[in-house]
């Protein structure tokens, strides 16, 4: 659990951790050299399954690595310090990776919270089965960092050591700030072809909290695209056959987050760059391209505040892709 200023939602986020079924484990808070109270409230905890390492800060991908690095345990699950996870997350993982020696990621689906922690009426109800390096690329199934439990053998397999800082061992690629996730499990995938697999119901609580800006979606593009030009180097065959739509999922996905930013020019060229970069998501899924184009092509006639009411209404608050 990497932590850096999340005082708001930490100890929402240990005591899921706590209240497991399962209880044969142990969490491995990562102070990444935040300045708020958050790592007060972590030693608050009296547990003895808790064990804390601090670092200067890295950033999340250089937290992870952290935590892997100092674990132990022949699974390794992620949560997201603002996250939180239903208590028989870990119970149901471990029992279908142990049943099921092939499967290398496990991971589930996830319900939306909001800043309070309440539920909101979306899910990531992802794809379970039947997962190539091809649907990982363009629609990510994983869903948030909060949602896997990876096997170790399979975490070593994709384990390299850092550039800069001898010996330091990493598997989260840290020259990303953004896209960490999808860099790893695509290069897993495609680079060593580790199989990723579901399972129900939805055990991952993911929070939704507001804000955030036009700028953020360009450097999401554009960390997004840094990992498509590294997996170009070790899986050329999978670009070239499935980049485009890749990139047009990606394109899909921030047009729907520029609509509930009220960016509504920007969502409008966004999804004209999806529909030209790859066509077929219009017939691959009809009813979520439709209405997003729908929305977009609205915003140019619509007055601004009946935008923001079919923006929440039929995008939700989540940004889902």
């Amino acid at each position: 659990m990497p932590v850096y200023n999340v005082e708001a939602y930490i100890a929402e986020a240990i005591q899921s951790v706590l209240d497991q079924t399962y209880e044969n484990f142990e969490l491995i808070v990562v102070d990444d050299g935040g300045s708020d109270s958050s790592m007060d409230i972590v030693r608050s905890f009296q547990d003895g399954r808790i064990c804390i390492v601090s670092q200067p800060n890295r950033g999340l991908a250089g937290a992870r690595n952290t935590g892997i690095a100092n674990s132990s345990g022949s699974f390794v699950a992620l949560l997201d310090s603002d996250d939180r996870w239903h208590r028989d997350k870990l119970m149901l993982h471990a029992i279908h990776l142990r049943t099921n020696r092939m499967v290398d990621v496990s991971y589930s689906g996830s319900q939306m919270i909001d800043a309070q922690g309440k539920p909101l009426a979306l899910a990531m109800r992802p794809r379970l089965n039947g997962i190539s390096a091809a649907h990982i690329l363009k629609r990510n199934p994983v869903g948030n960092g909060s949602a896997p439990v990876i096997r170790r053998t399979a975490l070593d397999l994709v384990r390299f050591l850092h550039p800069q800082e001898t010996g330091r061992p990493c598997w989260f690629d840290e020259n990303f700030r953004q896209s960490e996730d999808i860099e790893l499990w695509i290069r897993m995938s495609a680079g060593f072809a580790c199989r990723f697999e579901g399972i129900d119901p939805l055990l991952t609580e993911y929070r939704i909290v507001g804000g955030g800006l036009s700028a953020n979606i360009v450097r999401q593009f554009e960390s997004w695209q840094r990992v498509i030009d590294k997996a170009r180097d070790y899986a050329p065959d999978l670009i070239a056959d499935h980049g485009n739509a890749a990139a047009a999922y990606q394109l899909r996905y921030l047009a729907r987050r520029a609509l509930q930013l009220g960016d509504y020019g920007f969502a409008r060229s966004l999804t004209i760059q999806a529909l030209r970069r790859y066509p077929g998501i219009l017939f691959e899924e009809p009813k979520k391209s439709l209405v997003t184009a729908a929305a977009a092509l609205a915003s140019a006639v619509l007055p601004q505040t009946m935008l923001a009411r079919m923006a929440q209404r039929t995008l939700g608050q989540a940004g889902a892709a």
